[in-house]
């Protein structure tokens, strides 16, 4: 073994390990990353190589100085640049290494995040004087400034004092007494300080563990290291990953650990870990420009002797460089140095403007001005256009999409007493600011962990971070939000520095240089190669393609367009009764324990009696168990229960912690915090002598008393809070419509059961549905699949089909979207749903307007795949079509778009090429979904045609042809308009697909369709379609984004009561979708009374009414198909060829597939046997949702699915005897048959007699 990987998310005993066996010289190298630098400590190592410049001074110092540790003996090491950039600053670093010019260090100034932890620890074990505890921390240098006033936010914020009822889901840390000072722990505090100790930031990581050591059972499994979270996500079992130098096989991802055994010898995917990069200091960035700038000054001989000797580079290192500075000056003029700045911009690929800002003060200067200069010229910027901006220790790129000229020297540079207000305004809606925030309220508590040594997810850290965000930007004063902008304007950002260099451009100390450039510079095509990763990889967060189709939802328009939701039949009234019990602490689970748990009870739930409080505190029986308990031992009891409680009631009320005042003509208990809110109540008194941090006024405080009094309530009417708190009605109604301007409260029809509007707060809902419906869920029984494949068939109307126009539209309307192969849609699928099904009906719905088709695709050269859609439903389900490209193309749609409906003859003429060419154009238009007809006449023709010999190419593959320099004259159309007239597939108007819908709409033109209001349409379409929609469905249809793509609309639709989401088909995924009733109907197909009813049936194996090889396997195969491998590669004769003797209304007839020239071999049928697949003209034959048997296309191939036993197998080849004429195979011809791969005479299924 050359060499081991040594970082911080090796597990510590294998760091340990490495770190001895390199000492004891069994290891050669190690490969390390920061860890490097914090405690390698030993005089082992000889040589430290660097990979890059490093970040700062004081780092390369402290890294290289690993080597030769011992006294007496000097630090060796080599440093490898990754790029001529990175080169330059190696260059500088070096020199200033040796020199031992390291940065000035800073420490954070009053970090309250880190005080408000301290204060927690040091008051965890036993109460202390809030006076001491201030000089306590002021005697620390973060803190010796730190303001009283800040010092009482602090404990303000830690002791349960909100400045609005938002805040109520934070938990008090400590008890603040304000009268004699003292701060003190509650239950869990000790706890608490202890399991969040520290500031290193909790990135939600997956510790790594051997699955042996689990297996085994031992105390201490054998931990492997640890990965990020994200990659945690795009991983599955038995992936193999590096860690460690060593290759991992994933065995199982847990909640929160991976399982892994070794596997040596196979190449794995490398980890990656996401961090913050701290930025290069100011004074190394001014080392970097000034070396650059003297440089330059110097001539080739003393500056290439200057490199190799004081900056330790070797020759051909020192000529490289100098010919990357002299390059960057003969392509702008200008090199950017401590005292230049270069502004260059250039047109990009796509012509849009982007601007290069080339300095190199570092990341932490940069960063702030490039938010401020974004931000100014957004504000210049017409229309939602966003700038892309990136930014390194090299610069600053802006991406400026259709401006007509860069931005000049102006509009870049701020005056040094304007740039830090213009960062404020910028940073609190920054992503930085977002993580920034969520790390300071873990540190300051507000954030624990739930449990040592339990990983809390990343994702739910985040959420719940911007839920408190949120609320907390609202209030200036709130101590973490302050922490998260001193965090970010002085320890993140050097806006002192940033200052600094605009104040010396204000006096030309530094000049700022404008220039153009037809490609980008050296030093930009580097600043450039940074922007190109962020933007090709800023997106790539775990399953982006799945995240993709939801990220362009609209979630307020998907609410409008599912409509209000149907909560009463939604909403479970046992789930109502045991959350609102719940939430009035009445569900007995967690009675107070001690004094404080009272005063925090109160403090949630707000006022209660003295007897609404002792019903809270009872540990023996809930309060709706004491409705049935005998009156005597309900009194004894109560007995016990206040007997407990008095002392603390006590206690709380001398301390003034609690108050007793008179509310609605009754006598009720308030914390103390809440003095404030209470006192706008009528008839209040509050009594003297209260601390005056409990009087000062608050935004909203009867909102505060309205809101909390639904956050611990179920739905609930206007004059309940009214009765409650003795206010009016109307104060009530106006304080609720308040807050559900903020999206804290909602009304409609909640309660089942109930009359008129209800309230309700909005968490509280959302807890209800969801609850309500996991009931739901748990309630399904799942079906296995013969029985769903009898409600599919039941579903569709297979079973009972309609008749006439009303039973096609109805067939229609669950078709509608689907692409089906043309061949079988009049010959099986239609017949199937309509018993007296002729394509006449189907053209006077075209010709009527009541319908539309469109062409999907070619399949080989004589059959394709199109779709049928209502034309009231067409434009939000069709999908979007690309531009179209080809010029010949181009013009046809041009005609049809400016004539509208036109003939063949009047479209030939119109475009002036022959009737062939044109007809070959039209096609590979029709299949790609521009064009459609009034008619299926000439799909019908099209499918008619024989295959001849020299016939014409499939319209999607065009001759190549010596006409097309000439077109035809008026001589030469006349003579063809007889042929033109009875070219097969030319029937008929054509008109464009958007056109067709926008004419029988009444549209001028077309209406733009969202990416929501598709994805919502579709979503409903496919539970039109199906009843109950599973993940194997949806991706047999093969619909962009997959399942994933609808599934938020699914989610949505769910929450709306618009379809129920259970486990309703064994064997498919968890995630399925039922419309309302369908679930019923699925569990009624196992009635026993269905069989009197039963039929064998015969339906095109691409129907959609047969779930075989889509959402089920086919019988002892293996996953099912996906769409495409259905298609055939059947011999298709073209259009221009004449039709042949059957009248082109006509549906093909079964005997009209029997081509000579078919060859099944090269389909879905081999030497070996055939494989069933949803090809089209094959058929399969179901009887009770069992799959008796599949026929080829030919009908040259049978395979069949009988039982194994008896009398079932009899019973089931009697049925499929009987139904083999309905699939086309009369008697005689079923003796010629291959039969599960062998001839027919030694299958089986023919009588023995024959």
């Amino acid at each position: 073994e050359i060499a081991a990987a040594h970082h911080g998310s090796v597990a510590r005993e294998n760091r340990l390990q490495i770190e001895d066996r390199l000492k004891q010289g069994q290891l050669p190298a190690i490969v390390a990353t920061s860890s490097l630098e914090l405690g390698i400590d030993m005089g082992a190592v000889d040589l430290v190589i660097q990979i890059e410049a490093p970040s700062s001074i004081a780092s390369g110092i402290q890294r290289i100085g690993r080597a030769g540790h011992q006294v007496g003996v000097p630090s060796r090491g080599v440093i490898f640049p990754k790029f001529r950039g990175d080169l330059l600053a190696c260059s500088a670093a070096a020199a200033r290494m040796q020199d031992g010019e390291v940065e000035q260090t800073f420490y954070p100034r009053n970090p309250l995040d880190v005080v408000a932890q301290q204060i927690v620890a040091m008051v965890a074990l036993e109460p202390v004087s809030a006076d001491d505890l201030y000089a306590t921390l002021r005697s620390a240098a973060p803190c010796f400034d730190l303001a009283r006033s800040l010092f009482d936010d602090v404990l303000d914020l830690l002791s349960g004092r909100y400045p609005s009822d938002e805040f109520a889901g934070l938990r008090p840390r400590i008890t603040w007494d304000r009268i004699s000072g003292e701060i003190s722990p509650r239950r869990g505090t000790q706890r608490i300080a202890v399991t969040n100790a520290g500031t290193i930031p909790d990135r939600g990581l997956y510790g790594v563990f051997l699955a042996e050591g689990i297996a085994g059972g031992g105390s201490q499994p054998s931990r492997v290291g640890e990965l990020d979270e994200e990659m945690v996500f795009e991983m599955r079992p038995g992936d193999v990953f590096l860690l460690g130098a060593s290759s991992w096989r994933v065995l199982d991802i847990t909640r929160d650990r991976v399982l892994v055994a070794p596997a040596p010898g196979e190449t794995g995917r490398m980890p990656f870990w996401r961090g913050d990069g701290l930025g290069r200091p100011l004074e190394f960035g001014q080392a970097i420009g000034s070396l650059t700038r003297q440089l330059l000054q110097q001539e080739e001989p003393a500056a290439l002797a200057e490199l190799e000797t004081r900056h330790c580079l070797d020759p051909r290192a020192a000529r490289n460089l100098l010919t990357y500075l002299h390059s960057q000056a003969e392509a702008t003029g200008h090199v950017p140095t401590d005292r230049t700045i270069v502004l260059e911009s250039f047109v990009d690929e796509v012509g849009d403007w982007r601007v290069a800002v080339l300095t190199p003060f570092g990341l932490r200067v940069h960063t702030p001005w490039a938010m401020a200069i974004a931000a100014r010229l957004r504000e210049g910027m017409a229309g939602d256009n966003e700038i892309d901006l990136m930014w390194n220790d090299d610069g600053m790129v802006f991406r400026l999409p259709e401006s007509d000229e860069p931005p000049g020297i102006e509009q870049l540079l701020f005056a040094a007493e304007e740039i830090e207000p213009a960062v404020v305004r910028e940073l609190g809606s920054t992503a930085l600011f977002a993580a920034r925030f969520r790390e300071n309220a873990a540190r300051a508590l507000l954030l624990p962990r739930r449990s040592p040594g339990k990983r809390t997810p990343l994702w739910l850290q985040r959420r719940k971070s911007a839920d408190l965000l949120n609320v907390a930007a609202r209030y200036e004063r709130f101590p973490i939000l302050l922490e998260t902008y001193r965090e970010c304007l002085r320890d993140v950002f050097d806006m002192a520095g940033l200052k600094s260099i605009l104040r010396e451009i204000e006096q030309h100390s530094i000049q700022v240089i404008a220039v153009r450039t037809e490609v980008p510079s050296p030093f930009a095509a580097s600043l450039l190669f940074s922007y190109t990763g962020n933007f090709l990889y800023n997106g790539d967060a775990p399953l982006a393609e799945r995240r993709a189709a939801a990220l362009s939802l609209d979630h307020a328009q998907l609410r409008e367009l599912l409509g209000d939701a149907e909560l009463r039949d939604l909403l479970d009234a046992e789930v109502i009764r045991e959350y609102v019990l719940q939430l009035q602490r009445l569900d007995g689970k967690y009675p107070p324990a001690e004094a404080d748990d009272l005063h925090e009870l109160l403090r949630q739930l707000g006022d209660l009696t003295r007897d609404e409080l002792r019903q809270r505190c009872s540990t023996e029986r809930t309060a709706a168990e004491t409705e049935t308990i005998e009156p005597e031992t309900r009194t004894e009891t109560r007995q016990e229960t206040e007997d407990r409680i008095t002392p603390w009631l006590d206690s709380l009320l001398a301390q003034q912690r609690l108050l007793e005042v008179s509310i609605a003509g009754e006598r009720r208990l308030v914390a103390a915090e809440d003095a404030a809110r209470v006192r706008v109540l009528p008839e209040v008194e509050l009594p003297p002598a209260l601390p005056a941090a409990f009087l000062e006024s608050l935004a909203d405080p009867l909102g505060d008393l309205i809101s909390r009094f639904a956050r611990t309530h179920g739905p609930f009417q206007v004059e309940e809070p009214a009765v409650r708190l003795g206010i009016s009605p109307e104060e009530v109604l106006a304080t609720l419509e308040r807050l559900a301007a903020q999206g804290r409260v909602v009304d409609g029809e909640f309660l089942p059961g109930g009359r008129g509007r209800e309230w309700c707060d909005a968490g509280v809902l959302r807890t209800l549905r969801q609850r309500s419906l996991a009931r739901l869920r748990k309630q399904v029984e799942p079906v296995d699949g013969e029985t769903f494949t009898k409600f599919l068939l039941d579903w569709q109307a297979i079973r009972r089909p309609g008749k006439s126009l009303d039973g096609l539209l109805d067939a229609i309307e669950q078709l509608q979207g689907l692409a089906l192969p043309a061949s079988d849609l009049e010959r099986k699928i239609l017949p199937a749903r309509v018993e007296d099904y002729s394509p006449r009906l189907l053209d006077e719905l075209c010709m009527a307007g009541e319908i539309v088709w469109r062409g999907v695709d070619p399949l080989g050269r004589n059959d394709g795949r199109v779709a049928l859609y209502l034309t009231d439903d067409a434009s939000q389900l069709l999908p979007p079509l690309e531009e179209v490209e080809d010029v010949y193309d181009r013009q046809l749609l041009d005609a049809l778009a400016s004539r509208g409906g036109l003939f063949f003859e009047e479209l030939c003429r119109e475009l002036g090429d022959f009737p062939n060419d044109v007809l070959q154009h039209l096609w590979r238009l029709v299949w790609a979904g521009y064009i459609t007809n009034d008619t299926l006449t000439p799909l019908r023709s099209l499918l008619r045609q024989s295959s001849q010999s020299g016939s014409p190419s499939h319209p999607g593959q065009l001759p190549s042809r010596s006409s097309r320099s000439r077109r035809p004259g008026r001589r030469e159309f006349r003579s063809r308009r007889t042929a033109t007239a009875s070219l097969a597939g030319s029937e008929g108007r054509w008109s464009l697909a958007s056109r067709h819908l926008a004419r029988h709409l009444g549209e001028t033109e077309e209406t733009e369709i969202t990416p929501t209001e598709r994805l919502t349409a579709l979503a409903a379409q496919l539970i039109e379609r199906y009843g109950v929609v599973t993940r194997e469905l949806v991706a047999a249809e093969g619909i962009p984004g997959g399942f994933s793509a609808l599934y938020p609309v699914f989610r949505a639709m769910e929450e709306a009561g618009r379809v129920r989401r259970g486990y309703f088909i064994a064997g498919q995924g968890a995630a399925q979708f039922a419309a309302p009733g369908a679930d019923d109907r699925l569990r009624n197909q196992r009635e026993p009374w269905r069989k009197q009813h039963a039929r064998t049936l015969v339906l095109a194996a691409t129907d959609p009414a047969s779930p075989f090889g889509s959402a089920l396997k086919w019988p002892g195969q293996n996953p099912p198909d996906t769409p495409d491998s259905a298609d055939t590669a059947d011999d298709l004769s073209e259009p221009g060829q004449p039709p042949d003797e059957q009248p082109a209304d006509q549906p093909l007839k079964d005997e009209d597939q029997d081509n000579p020239v078919e060859d099944d071999s090269a389909t879905e049928e081999s030497s070996t046997g055939a494989r069933p697949q949803r090809a089209a003209g094959a058929q399969v034959i179901i009887s009770e949702g069992q799959l008796l048997a599949w026929v080829s296309r030919s009908r040259k191939q049978l395979l069949t699915f009988l039982p194994a036993a008896e009398p079932e197998r009899e019973q089931a080849r009697q049925e499929l005897l009987k139904s083999l004429p309905a699939a086309g195979i009369s008697w005689g011809r079923l003796k010629q048959l291959t039969i599960d791969g062998k001839p027919a005479s030694e299958s089986g299924l023919l009588p023995s007699a024959d």
